[in-house]
This record gives structure tokens, C-alpha cells and sequence, in this order.
């Protein structure tokens, strides 16, 4: 994981489930400047295992994400190795012992860092992939008067029961692994790590993606070389606990538990005033685009449009010319638009 980055620590930092970080620490990196009006904030919360480089493709001066422009902050997950984790907490609260954390408290963390630290009452813009995109709504839903444009991208409101199925998949085949002694162990439960990745395999990208060979276009010329090359290369030295710490946030992710929504999804997504554009990816195969067209016929003005293409969930990571060009044009789409004032 980068050591090129910012910490905020958050010093008693209770959570959503008990228990207390003293201290929290959130990892994040900006680009660009925040202007005098501090009017051009934009943030980029991150996916499933990544860090703040992983969003870096979409930020850039030939992109809609211009740091000339706009001032873009992005915050680490909490358990993904840079932010607090099971892997640099120190007793009584790290490894097997990390507590669960839920979206809500990473958007209240990074609520502190965008308020109290750069002073910035509204985000021109809040986007995100996959568990960046849970974490969008969650900051749509839950500081509505902060957001005035949210664009979620192969995520969802909510994580569905087929998500946490694919999820429960991941957490059985890590786990397994003898080696892996209930999060204690003292040296990395690789088996377990390699099979965790095959089983993710199958789900980043599509049946299409595979039938026409076109792990092919990322250097990889046979299927066994991509699973090795590709999939456990992207695993292998991750910390198992922080693995299973953001399987753990990702599987609970829900709007409708957000205080004052009572569990009605509906209601809270009829509760957001953010100029929302969900891009869900055409053959995604845990965040499907039927769930992210019925999301955002609840929300006031929402709108929905697929990403085309065979690469599945994985269409949200860059590496897909023709999605990366689709995500780029619906940011400066939404950019371009005017919302009214917060209320």
C-alpha cells in the first residue's frame, strides 16, 4: 500500500456498532487546490482493496476530474491498509480483534475531514466505484444538504442478498485455510489468499469477457496466467483481517439504516436532492444494472445510464478504453450541470 498520503487522526472515535478507535485514522490524498469560495471540492471515496492511486485514472488534465479546476479529495477505507485496519491498529483493537465498521462510519469520518479540516460546507460533486459507490449514496442520503451532485458507478444503495452470497463465497474460501487460525496467525494464510482470489475471478468480469479471451488486452496470453498474473497478483499481499474487515462493511452497506429512514430504501432515497446519475456497467454480475435503473426511479430526478461493454464490475476500474471514456463524459455531463442552491 502508498505511504504517499495524509492522516487525519480522530482522536475517540466511536462507532456505528460499539467501540471506540482512539485514535481513528483516515488516510487521504488530495489534487488541486480548494479556491477562496471553496466551492470546487469534489470527493472520490475508494473501492474494495484499493487505495487513493486507484482512482488516480480518472483524475487528470485530460480529464473531466481536472485538478486545475477542481480540488479532489480521496479518502482511504477504513481497513484497506493505508486508513485504520486490522493490520496497523495496535492491541487492544487490531487484527482479529478490529472492530466492524460500517459505511456510515467512514462517511462520518471523511464528513469530519471535508467539514472541520478544509472548512467545505458543499461538494460540488461526491463519486465513487463499488464501495465507493455505497459510500456516495450513503453521503447523498445522509448529508443531503451537502451533496449537490452524487455520481455513483458500478455500486448500489444498498448490498443485495445475491451480493452477500458472492461475498459470504470470498470469506469462506480465505478462511479455510488452516493457516488462516480464526485472524491470528502468524504468517499469511496464502492458500487461503489464492483461493479468495480465484473465487473473485469469477465475478470481476463477465461470462463474455472470458469467452473471448480478452484478459488478452491486459498482457496475459492464457486464462492460467491471467488468474495468477492478474487475480492473485492483485490479493496476494493484502492482510487476510483487513480483507475480511471490508467484506464485512461492504456486505452490511444500506441507506434505508441511516437514522431517521427506518429502513425503507424508498424513502431514503426519495430523501436525496444531490443531481444523482447512477452508471451501473452492462454485464456487472453482483451489482446488476436492473438494481441500479430501479434505485434511481426512487430518487427525485435520478437518472441511470449503462456503461457498455463485456468487462463486468471491473468496467468501473479503468482499464476498459471504452468505459473509462463512458465514466469521463457522464463526470463532465454532471459537472456541467447546474443544481440548485442547498437549502
Amino acid at each position: 500500500m502508498s505511504t504517499d498520503h495524509e492522516i487525519l487522526e480522530l482522536p475517540g472515535f466511536a462507532l456505528e456498532n460499539g467501540g471506540t478507535l482512539q485514535p481513528a485514522r483516515l488516510a487521504y490524498q488530495t489534487y488541486g487546490r480548494l479556491n477562496s469560495s471553496k466551492t470546487n471540492a469534489v470527493l472520490f471515496p475508494i473501492w474494495f482493496a484499493g487505495d487513493h492511486h486507484s482512482n488516480e485514472w480518472l483524475i487528470g488534465e485530460d480529464r473531466a476530474l481536472d485538478p486545475r479546476e477542481y480540488f479532489i479529495i480521496v479518502p482511504n477505507l477504513f481497513g484497506n491498509g493505508v486508513s485504520s485496519s486490522p493490520s496497523n491498529t495496535p492491541p487492544p483493537h487490531g487484527a482479529a480483534d478490529f472492530p466492524a465498521i460500517t459505511i456510515r462510519d467512514n462517511v462520518r469520518a471523511q464528513h469530519v475531514l471535508v467539514t472541520a479540516h478544509f472548512g467545505i460546507e458543499r461538494l460540488a460533486l461526491v463519486l465513487g466505484c463499488s464501495m465507493g459507490a455505497l459510500q456516495t449514496y450513503q453521503w447523498a442520503v445522509g448529508h443531503p444538504e451537502m451533496v449537490a451532485r452524487a455520481l455513483p458507478f458500478c455500486g448500489a444503495p444498498e448490498t443485495s442478498p445475491h451480493n452477500v452470497v458472492f461475498l459470504e463465497s470470498l470469506r469462506a474460501a480465505l478462511t479455510l485455510d488452516a493457516a488462516y487460525q480464526g485472524g491470528r496467525y502468524t504468517a499469511p494464510p496464502l492458500a487461503g489468499i489464492r483461493a479468495f482470489s480465484r473465487v473473485y475471478a469469477g465475478w470481476g468480469f463477465s461470462q463474455a469477457f472470458y469467452w473471448e479471451e480478452t484478459y488478452r488486452q491486459l498482457g496475459f496470453p492464457t486464462l492460467q496466467d491471467f488468474l495468477t498474473g492478474f487475480w492473485e497478483a492483485n490479493f496476494i499481499d493484502q492482510d487476510a483481517n483487513d480483507l475480511l474487515a471490508m467484506l464485512w462493511t461492504w456486505q452490511h452497506a444500506d441507506v434505508s439504516a441511516t437514522p431517521g429512514m427506518e429502513g425503507d430504501i424508498k424513502r431514503a432515497l426519495g430523501s436525496i436532492t444531490a443531481k444523482t446519475l447512477a452508471l451501473p456497467a452492462e454485464k456487472d454480475l453482483y451489482f446488476p444494472p436492473e438494481d441500479e435503473i430501479r434505485a434511481a426511479q426512487y430518487i427525485p430526478g435520478g437518472e441511470a445510464r449503462v456503461i457498455p461493454g463485456i468487462w463486468g464490475h471491473l468496467t468501473g476500474g479503468g482499464a476498459d478504453p471504452t468505459g473509462a471514456a463512458f465514466i469521463d463524459a457522464a463526470v463532465r455531463d454532471l459537472l456541467a450541470t447546474e443544481v440548485a442552491d442547498a437549502k
